[in-house]
């Protein structure tokens, strides 16, 4: 019964376009801010919760729920948009964007495409929707979930979340 479950499962995340990524144990002993440093393609994010000082927070106990935004994110910004985040002048608004991409709680992908929305450790809602068979986090398409960390989970999404001011 169990593997049936799994497999069902399995199969409503692919079709909705995930890519589930399963690690080792020893990779699970890894924390959130590890794994997105690690990971080839969210260097960016990885800088911008340095430059956030949300470092030691994400290396907490948690759990946490992370929807990190590709370096592919980040570039397609309006020009000039992360240089002036990065500066420390700016460190509040970066703070509240990237906050803006936490939830306090490990949310799976089954707990994603099963609800319409979440609350943000920023205080604002995340909208769950789906568009063209893909499942969408507000405008970012969610292109691979469950990258489990000791402390939570990390969901890789194609755009930069940007809270209401």
């Amino acid at each position: 019964m169990f593997k049936k479950v799994v497999v069902t499962l399995s199969i409503v995340v692919a079709s909705l376009g995930f890519t589930s990524v399963v690690f080792a144990d020893d990779s699970v002993k890894k924390d959130i801010v590890d794994i997105a440093l690690e990971n080839g393609s969210l260097n960016t994010f990885g800088e911008a919760l340095k430059a956030a000082n949300l470092v030691d927070t994400l290396k907490s106990e948690g759990p946490f729920t992370v929807f990190a935004p590709t370096d592919k994110a980040f570039a397609n910004l309006p020009e000039g948009t992360l240089e002036a985040l990065l500066k420390p002048e700016n460190k509040s608004k970066l703070t509240a964007i990237l906050s803006y991409h936490i939830v306090k709680s490990k949310l799976t992908g089954n707990d994603i495409v099963k609800a319409t929305s979440f609350e943000t450790s920023q205080g604002q809602k995340l909208t769950v929707s789906t568009a063209g068979g893909r499942v969408m986090i507000n405008n970012a398409g969610v292109s691979m979930i469950d990258v489990k960390a000791s402390n939570g989970v990390i969901h890789v999404i194609d755009a930069v979340l940007m809270p209401k001011e």
